[in-house]
């Protein structure tokens, strides 16, 4: 097995297993949401595959697709073994963020409760959680809203995404995104978006939450990204 098809049969197994962390969490519902794997090295990402659903996913099932999102089946002398299935519908938006953000390796979409309220609302979560200051450095911020079908998401998620801290954006009307090193990174980025918007909107019911100082999130993250854990 050539290096090449090692790393998509890896990618595959990752993105697949990773899916099931989506219902374990319950951000998603039916066959919707996704998540896609870059390939790296190569301008190629692994993605779930359109109306498949969760209990039905396997590696073998996952699609690849060029960084445009149009699927690819070898190079004449390596078989992928793409299935014939199509890419999800949000491959597009994915691959989007692939060509533009060289540095995202995980891509993620949920419909979950809390924050899809939040986005139906148009508004960004603040910065009101320790635990949020560690995770995003700020607030979730709101994208702009795009009809799915081509790579407008896409364009939105960049936009609002590339110079902020937060790897999670509530796109409007639709729900949040999220990126990340890789693709588990990008789906513990989702856990969390979902559960900060849950907490924080708890919180409205009572009062008014306390905004916490930026300087005060800027070490937060700081330590969250350079110090924890290591």
């Amino acid at each position: 097995m050539s290096p090449l098809l090692e790393t998509i049969t890896r990618i595959r197994r990752e993105v697949c297993e990773l899916h099931a962390e989506l219902t374990r969490y319950q951000l998603v519902v039916w066959t919707a949401g996704n998540v896609s794997g870059r390939i790296p090295g190569h301008e190629l990402m692994v993605i779930k595959p359109s109306g498949v659903s969760y209990d039905e996913l396997k590696p073998e099932l996952m699609v690849v697709t060029d960084l445009h999102g149009t699927p690819v089946d070898g190079d004449g002398t390596l078989e992928w073994g793409n299935p014939r299935l199509s890419p999800s519908s949000d491959t597009a938006a994915h691959a989007y963020v692939y060509r533009n953000m060289p540095d995202v390796g995980g891509v993620v979409h949920t419909h979950s409760t809390y924050a899809t309220a939040w986005a139906a609302r148009g508004e960004e979560i603040p910065c009101v959680l320790t635990m949020m200051g560690d995770e995003f450095g700020g607030s979730i911020p709101v994208g702009p809203f795009a009809l799915i079908g081509d790579d407008s998401i896409g364009q939105g998620i960049v936009a609002t995404l590339k110079n902020s801290n937060s790897p999670a954006v509530l796109m409007q009307n639709h729900g949040p995104f999220t990126i990340g090193k890789d693709a588990r990174s990008a789906v513990k980025a989702a856990v969390m978006c979902e559960e900060v918007a849950r907490t924080v909107h708890v919180s409205r019911q009572l009062g008014e939450p306390l905004a916490i100082d930026p300087a005060q999130i800027a070490l937060l993250h700081d330590r969250y990204q350079n110090v924890y854990g290591r």
